[in-house]
């Protein structure tokens, strides 16, 4: 086996340095823990960014992939195959809503929302209605379209001109969004967690009156469940908490845990007057391998109540954060809700801390500039919760020390 050195710099040399990647090579993965090639074991609370919503190796996820690839990987959406229609009916249940179209990845699940929206205001008549309001410090993807709306000027600028027709609020400010509204308004998109923004839940108020403002003006709601969907929050979609369904819904990450896999869904109403045949498509997206992942995930978390354990182990993860808050001074606050978490951390560097929680043996990971995420295996126990909180004060009082 080549050595972590080799293995880096083989990277470096040969792939398109857009990723400032952390010194570790992993190797394998086994529960909740992964292993790199020098056989240092870490606990995962990374999980991919939120994909690897299972685990690794969890009974019968590896089993229905090796069987589907037996029968067939890819057939192109020219024609019908077994695994995409069970994908899709049983993400409709899941969900409640109507129809869904799976693409490659989140942020191309981000793109045909946003063309599903102008559709349909267009298919009504209105040609001029086709603004699209999103919301400041939110992430939707790298993609011109998702980029577009992107409230973040750093990950824009050196991209303009952008995808036009977009206004900007202020996330969870009712008002705010109020005052972008337009007779020209199409649809509002938001994540209902806001991750990489910092993780920030929508407050109820916010996220009820902009459903009120969208069925006013007869624009679309978008709600982006790409990473806090899936059962991350308690529910298995975060939106299902606030009893507010949107007219459109994305999701990936764990939605494949691991395979990639996206996906749009629509409620009736926004399927029944949008997309025709000809307006969108993908020559991967849903394919038979994709979707037999797909079909399995929504199986175990039926089967095996994962939602139900994330309430339980979500709610012990918040109470030993919130110890943390209380005993580092360093610790602004904790934001979040079931399995997905962020520390906000005050007076050092956050990076810093995720690189003593990788010699700790912790993998963690940021969102935005000064905060701590955790979103691990929606399949931790309290006992990983306590190995967790142990890595992380260690890696405190080495930063300590060295300060």
């Amino acid at each position: 086996m080549e050595n972590k050195e080799q293995i880096m710099e083989q990277a470096e040399e040969a792939v398109l340095h857009t990723y400032n990647r952390y010194p570790v090579v992993l190797d394998h993965g086994e529960g909740v823990y992964l292993y790199d090639t020098e056989g240092k074991k870490y606990l995962d609370f990374a999980a991919g960014i939120a994909v690897q919503a299972l685990g690794y190796h969890y009974p019968g996820y590896d089993e229905a992939l090796k069987a589907q690839i037996d029968k067939l990987m890819h057939t192109s959406n020219l024609y019908y195959n077994e695994p995409a229609a069970e994908a899709a009916e049983k993400l409709v249940k899941a969900s409640g809503m109507s129809k869904v179209f799976f693409t490659n990845s989140g942020t191309e699940a981000i793109e045909g929302a946003l063309k599903a929206a102008r559709k349909y205001a267009y298919a009504k008549g209105r040609k001029d209605t086709y603004e699209i309001i999103a919301m400041n410090h939110s992430f939707h993807g790298r993609s011109m379209g998702a980029l577009s709306v992107t409230g973040n000027e750093h990950y824009q600028e050196p991209f303009r001109p952008l995808v036009g027709g977009i206004r900007f609020a202020d996330y969870n400010d009712l008002e705010s969004v109020k005052a972008q509204f337009s007779e020209h308004t199409c649809a509002v998109i938001l994540e209902t967690v806001q991750g990489e923004g910092g993780i920030y839940p929508a407050s109820e108020e916010f996220l009820k009156g902009v459903k009120a403002l969208c069925e006013e003006h007869d624009a679309l709601l978008i709600l982006d469940e790409i990473q806090c969907g899936m059962g991350r929050t308690g529910h298995f979609f975060a939106w299902q908490e606030y009893g507010v369904k949107p007219n459109i819904m994305t999701c990936a990450k764990a939605l494949g845990c691991g395979v990639p896999v996206g996906a749009f869904v629509l409620d009736e109403k926004t399927a029944a007057a949008s997309l025709a045949p000809g307006d969108h498509g993908t020559t991967y997206g849903g394919n038979p391998f994709v979707c037999a992942a797909v079909s399995k995930v929504l199986d175990i978390f039926e089967q095996d109540q994962i939602v139900e354990h994330v309430q339980k182990v979500g709610a012990y993860l918040e109470e030993k954060l919130d110890v943390l808050v209380r005993k580092y001074d360093f610790i602004a606050e904790r934001r979040g809700r079931g399995l997905i978490q962020g520390l906000e951390i005050q007076g050092r560097p956050v990076n810093e801390i995720v690189l003593k929680s990788l010699e700790e043996g912790l993998l963690v990971i940021t969102a935005g500039s000064n905060v701590l995420r955790l979103v691990p295996p929606l399949v931790i126990t309290e006992a990983h919760v306590d190995e967790m909180a142990e890595k992380l004060e260690r890696a405190f009082a080495q930063l300590s020390a060295e300060q």
